[in-house]
């Protein structure tokens, strides 16, 4: 209509649009990985994209904290998260090996980020659903994008560090992109870490934890990614398990109050 104006974005003070910056700059490093994967400079690249996943974990943390959530934001996050995440990787796994196995390099690819367009796509609807339990904050609903692109990419991690031609073998790469392609989609709870809470006792072992991290980060990086790595995988049977044990005792908790409902019922019978 013409009388109708188009919807402007609210003002915002600096500190609110911090998350935002973060975002963008996330999509800016997702995107340069692309470039240093054009130019065949593998760890550029994947460096990049460790640093597009630290900023995509700390812009929605900082939009919580300074209350500068928006709806804007999300949708701009999830551009930027297809992008760092799902487009990235793929071409850069294309690049690497992929295009060596012709069309079925390219339809795995492909497969790759359309599965990681889907997961996205399934988170975002899923956060406005009121009916969930407090409980399942703590998980999420298949691997988490970010995630899901370090999985994928582990082969060319592991050939920095090994020299060995099978782990660039197309056959090897396919069977980690169907693998993650499959977690991204699936339905198998895995820990999300994002209400974690460190008890007073365990501060400053914490602490003593993430500078030890940051320190093997700095001298043995890619030995120490493929570790971080490692033990998420070993966290899904965990967290499947945690997942059902909640579920399995928030249901028993309604049928505990249903049949404490039909004892006191029968008893007014009775003494009716």
């Amino acid at each position: 209509m013409l009388g109708t104006r188009r919807k402007r974005l609210k003002e915002l003070s600096f500190n609110k649009m911090i998350p935002n910056i973060l975002t963008m700059l996330a999509l800016c490093a997702g995107l340069t990985a692309l470039r240093f994967g054009l130019e065949e400079k593998w760890e550029p690249a994947i460096v990049s994209l460790v640093i597009a996943g630290v900023l995509d974990a700390l812009d929605g943390r900082l939009a919580r904290a300074l209350q500068g959530t928006s709806k804007f934001g999300a949708e701009l996050d999830s551009l930027s998260d297809f992008i760092g995440f799902g487009v990235a990787p793929a071409l850069l796994l294309y690049l690497w090996t992929m295009k060596d196995a012709g069309p079925i390099g390219w339809v795995l690819v492909l497969l790759f980020s359309i599965c990681c367009a889907l997961r996205l796509a399934r988170f975002n609807t899923g956060i406005d659903e009121p009916d969930q339990p407090a409980w399942t904050k703590n998980f999420f609903a298949g691997v988490p994008a970010p995630a899901g692109a370090g999985l994928v990419l582990l082969p060319i991690i592991l050939s920095f560090q090994i020299e060995a031609d099978f782990i660039r073998q197309p056959f090897v790469v396919a069977v980690f992109i169907i693998a993650v392609s499959g977690l991204l989609v699936s339905q198998l709870p895995t820990y999300s870490f994002k209400n974690l809470r460190v008890q007073h006792r365990f501060v400053l072992l914490t602490m003593l934890t993430v500078g030890l991290l940051a320190a093997l980060i700095v001298s043995a990086p890619w030995l120490t990614l493929t570790v971080i790595l490692v033990v998420y995988i070993v966290t899904f049977p965990f967290g499947a398990r945690t997942y059902k044990a909640l579920e399995a005792k928030a249901n028993a908790k309604p049928n505990a109050e249903a049949g404490m409902n039909l004892v006191e019922e029968i008893e007014n019978k009775s003494a009716d």
